[in-house]
């Protein structure tokens, strides 16, 4: 249902229509000329109805912008959770630094090694139970979840 146009509009209402006519003027539907004459109408404007005619000839939607894919997360399920990375991922990155942490150790003690003669190898108390941990985490799902 359409809203009445006698109704008084709000800064709310106001603000929201000048945030659309920028994206209009960004998208160059209307020049910056036009932009500051309809700016000074919308923020002049007392009812619902005046704000209504600002944007009489603009669409509501962007019609051009193709839908988003299935795969891509809505803009409201990026606010709900921007900071969320998907599990695999993060599996990934900690695999990653793992074997970028293992890799230097065994480096490190093997210069010693071929250097110095035999050393023990005491990477394995650095690699070993990180990669076991890491490990346990990935086959049984180790990650904990909020939602």
């Amino acid at each position: 249902m359409a809203p009445n146009p006698d109704i008084r509009a709000s800064d709310a209402d106001r603000d929201r229509v000048a945030a659309s006519l920028r994206e209009h003027c960004g998208e160059g539907r209307i020049t910056m000329d036009e932009l500051h004459e309809r700016l000074e109408a919308v923020y002049e404007a007392k009812t619902i109805g005046q704000l209504q005619e600002v944007t009489a000839d603009l669409p509501e939607e962007d019609l051009y912008q193709l839908p988003v894919p299935a795969s891509q997360l809505k803009s409201t399920d990026l606010a709900a959770g921007a900071s969320r990375v998907p599990e695999v991922s993060q599996h990934r990155a900690m695999w990653a630094a793992w074997a970028s942490v293992s890799a230097i150790n065994i480096t490190i003690w093997l210069i010693i090694a071929v250097t110095s003669g035999w050393v023990y190898p005491w990477w394995i108390w650095v690699a070993g139970p990180w990669g076991a941990m890491l490990l346990v985490g990935t086959l049984f799902g180790g990650g904990r979840r909020n939602d």
